[in-house]
């Protein structure tokens, strides 16, 4: 059985949202940028040489890495 921190759509892009303000406060991204529609939420990591919108799967994933790879 999975212990995942979401169950839908939302809960994922919510734990996404986490996880950049964790990632802003260990200095790990210089600024995030979340835009909240009525059927989904896109997310913006500044990059110095591009900046596209991610899917709250694409945000989890890489934050994700990112903070993991600070704290070990």
């Amino acid at each position: 059985m999975s212990n995942s921190e979401f169950h839908d759509e939302i809960t994922l892009a919510e734990q996404a949202e986490a996880l950049g303000k964790k990632a802003l406060k260990l200095k790990l991204i210089s600024s995030f940028v979340v835009h909240h529609f009525p059927d989904s939420w896109e997310f913006y990591i500044h990059n110095e040489s591009k900046s596209q919108a991610l899917t709250p799967e694409e945000a989890y994933l890489h934050l994700k890495s990112l903070v993991e790879k600070s704290s070990g």
